[in-house]
């Protein structure tokens, strides 16, 4: 069978879906392993490291004649439409925002294989593309936060006098906000941490971070996610939150629900109450994001409420793209483990019975297999009806 690995086209995206190492056990699985030139070339891998792995470089990959296609970003119309009847895909689908292309898949006759959907489970682990790419922006967040700040991370005692540690608050302690975490304790801060769910106390210690426990309903949804708080819940979560982020010289917000608006956690007025020179970042931006003003890919400058001078607000954007080699070398095996799980004598032949694959499959022979995307896409289907339904003629 053949498997395709195409060079990322969606502006800002950098990453790639196979690196020469998965390259060398997928063809060792029996799949024939085609790479478009330069697919790797900024995750740092050229053409002949891919050939010398065992694939074949060619200059432009003929979508139409694989049999596996495997993605980074989620998959666009012309993509989708040049795939034939029976092909088989693997990446992230992003499918909550991305209806029109799960439709076309599925009358397309596309199995589909979204990344987000893979359960977490102790053996989706090595699969688990949210986990292994959160891990890589959580870190970028702190180093975008420390080069804006105007002053050091870490405690400096010396001769002219010392400075005090700058002080750090992340908000949502999913994988990103705990590799915040770290990285921020690495470069000597002071880090205290919030998320609504009671469980992530214990790690946010365990990081060396301090949990800031807010008299709040817990929101805890299966598989360790976040749920979304009610409009009176998120009220008075942003009003106990309000000194806490006035104290922060870097506030990080990391906070998501899955197939949902990320939640608003820090309002305007939060922001323009903290000091001078203050750095937010808000990895939630492409999402909807957790700041009020936050906008992807650019710095936002508030003044503060004091009028002594303003809060940088940096709205990330490809926040994992941002370190293609690592975010790529993590990405490849997540890819490369799933599709391990499928092949059987060289051959693509997903089993349903198996928990992990029936739960990361988004299509399947002409069917919606992931039950909140297909009720998307009946309700959209409906509203299209009604849309063009005729108006009722009176009866003389």
């Amino acid at each position: 069978m053949k498997l395709g690995i195409a060079r990322e086209r969606r502006e800002g995206e950098r990453r790639v879906a196979a690196t020469p190492e998965t390259v060398k056990q997928l063809a060792g699985l029996g799949l024939e392993v085609l790479v478009e030139s330069r697919a790797g070339v900024f995750a740092g891998h050229g053409d002949d490291d891919y050939r010398e792995a065992g694939a074949i470089v060619v200059p432009d990959l003929d979508i139409g004649d694989l049999d596996v296609y495997a993605h980074v970003r989620p998959l666009e119309h012309p993509t989708a439409a040049a795939l034939r009847r029976g092909a088989v895909t693997v990446g992230l689908a992003s499918p909550s925002s991305e209806l029109a292309v799960v439709r076309e898949l599925a009358d397309g006759g596309i199995t589909s294989f979204a990344l987000e959907l893979v359960p977490r489970i102790s053996r989706a682990q090595s699969m688990d593309a949210l986990s292994s790419q959160a891990l890589v922006a959580g870190y970028r967040c702190v180093l975008e936060a420390a080069i804006r700040l105007p002053r050091f991370f870490p405690l400096f005692m010396t001769a002219a006098g010392t400075v005090p540690p700058a002080r750090v608050l992340v908000l949502g302690v999913g994988v990103a906000g705990l590799q915040a975490i770290g990285t921020a304790k690495r470069l000597g801060a002071r880090v205290s941490a919030n998320d609504i769910r009671p469980s992530s106390a214990e790690e946010v210690t365990s990081m060396g971070g301090t949990f800031i426990k807010l008299d709040l309903e817990t929101a805890e949804a299966s598989g360790g996610y976040a749920r979304e708080l009610s409009a009176d819940r998120g009220a008075l979560q942003r009003q106990l939150l309000t000194p806490h982020v006035a104290d922060a010289d870097v506030l990080i917000t990391t906070a998501a629900v899955p197939g949902r608006r990320a939640p608003l956690l820090v309002t305007r007025d939060m922001v323009e109450a903290m000091r001078p020179g203050s750095v937010v970042v808000d990895l939630a931006a492409e999402s909807g994001g957790n700041v009020e003003g936050s906008v992807p890919g650019r710095d936002v400058h508030m003044n503060t409420s004091d009028g002594k001078g303003s809060v940088t607000v940096v709205g990330l954007k490809d926040a994992a793209s941002a370190m293609p080699t690592d975010a790529s070398r993590l990405y490849a095996k997540n890819v490369a483990n799933l599709l391990a799980l499928m092949i059987r004598d060289g051959k693509v032949s997903p089993d349903f019975g198996d928990d992990v694959i029936a739960g990361a499959c988004l299509t399947h022979e002409g069917v919606v297999r992931h039950p909140p995307t297909a009720e998307a896409l009946a309700a959209l289907a409906g509203d299209e009806s009604n849309e063009k339904a005729p108006e009722n003629e009176g009866v003389a």
